[in-house]
């Protein structure tokens, strides 16, 4: 898709404040800079602790910067009562707050929804947790993977990998990335509520909700068990490594028979109809790979695809960053930082009338504070003394 030149950021003239650490809230947030919202990062003087999270070149977090760029930075030491103020006072010509604490820190800390919404009624509030802000598993504490343990989501794959009796362990966090998007999609409904009634609203998005949805042919087939389990799609082996292949409608099987030339395929009886292959779909696999197993996975792939049947070659994550067709998607973006530039990943889709794409620098720690207070606030000096003195952006040294 060509993104027309006179193409604006949808949110421009939105502004953000940022309180969140981890991954769910930063890379809700991130993405609403992607499409031009103005996103203060609120970070303790000592910075965000995802900052000295692997991996690290010269001290610089990559991860760390693909869920920050494109963000300005203002340190505040939130235990004082002058940084408190502060933060009312950007409250006061803000739009939307994402924060992602355990429910109740940041009522102790006098930024509650119920606080800041009194300040600026039309203030969109985001909370992001592990079980939402009401319920009896609220309090509890929650990573993404304890998340994914008592979703069912753990304990699915371990199901659909049928070599199992136990869940493998994991470190792709699901759970986080899925809330960052289910918060920015009900940001966006919010302000589009706003712009009709000129009232904000309170959203409380819970990773353990998130996973919940994901889990939508699971959660039927709970209630309405079926006699025969869905097909579950493995690799099959070539020659010198393994593919995906997966014809799951008429047309895609006719193509595989087309493009393997197994007349067993056609001749027996456990693959003649679609409900019959579902059933015995590992068999059929078994077939097939009878065929792969001579040939290379470059060959079976270009065969396959020629032939129309849906099939893949597996990659590792390094192996897209060459990958020329997401290069020519415009998937990635140069970022820079204290260390350089690194790749940074663009988000996932195009608008021909809006830019949504990464920012190009990582702030540094505090790295906006002066100019916020300039130009934000219009802090008279004097009064900038008085609130650093007064340590709300951290400890004075002498």
């Amino acid at each position: 898709m060509t993104v027309s030149s006179d193409a604006s950021a949808a949110l421009e003239g939105i502004r953000v404040l940022d309180f969140s650490i981890m991954l769910a809230g930063p890379y809700c947030a991130r993405m609403l800079a992607d499409v031009g919202a103005e996103v203060i990062k609120i970070e303790p003087p000592e910075g965000d602790d995802m900052r000295l999270r692997a991996p690290l070149r010269s001290g610089h977090s990559a991860y760390f910067g693909q869920l920050n760029a494109g963000k300005r930075s203002i340190t505040l030491d939130l235990k004082t009562p002058e940084a408190i103020a502060i933060v009312h006072g950007l409250v006061a010509r803000a739009d939307v707050v994402v924060e992602n604490f355990r429910p109740g820190v940041m009522e102790r800390l006098g930024l509650g929804e119920k606080t800041l919404r009194q300040i600026n009624p039309r203030l969109v509030y985001c909370s992001i947790s592990g079980y939402g802000q009401t319920g009896p598993a609220a309090a509890r504490p929650a990573y993404a993977m304890m998340v994914h343990a008592a979703s069912g989501f753990d304990r699915t794959l371990m199901r659909y990998a049928g070599d199992r009796d136990r869940p493998a362990p994991g470190a792709v966090f699901v759970a986080d990335v899925l809330g960052a998007i289910f918060g920015f999609s009900a940001i966006q409904t919010a302000l589009v509520q706003r712009s009709r009634t000129g009232v904000g609203q309170y959203i409380d998005v819970a990773l353990m909700d998130c996973m919940t949805n994901l889990l939508v042919y699971e959660l039927q087939e709970a209630q309405f068990p079926v006699a025969t389990p869905r097909p579950v799609y493995a690799s099959v082996k070539a020659r010198d490594g393994d593919l995906l292949i997966t014809p799951i409608t008429e047309r895609n099987f006719s193509a595989l028979c087309e493009a393997t030339g197994l007349a067993v395929l056609r001749s027996d009886e456990r693959f003649t109809t679609l409900p019959s292959r579902n059933r015995n779909w590992q068999a059929m696999m078994d077939v097939v790979e009878g065929w792969t197993r001579e040939r290379s996975v470059a060959e079976c792939v270009r065969a396959l695809d020629h032939a129309g049947v849906p099939c893949s070659a597996y990659g590792d994550p390094g192996d897209t960053l060459t990958d020329p067709h997401l290069i020519e998607r415009g998937l990635f973006q140069q970022v820079s930082d204290g260390a350089g530039q690194f790749t940074g990943i663009n988000p996932p889709w195009r608008m021909s009338g809006t830019r949504a794409e990464l920012g190009e620098h990582v702030p540094a720690v505090g790295e906006h504070t002066q100019d916020i207070l300039d130009n934000i606030l219009e802090m008279p000096p004097a009064e900038q003394v008085r609130v650093r003195a007064a340590g709300a952006f951290g400890v004075v040294k002498p």
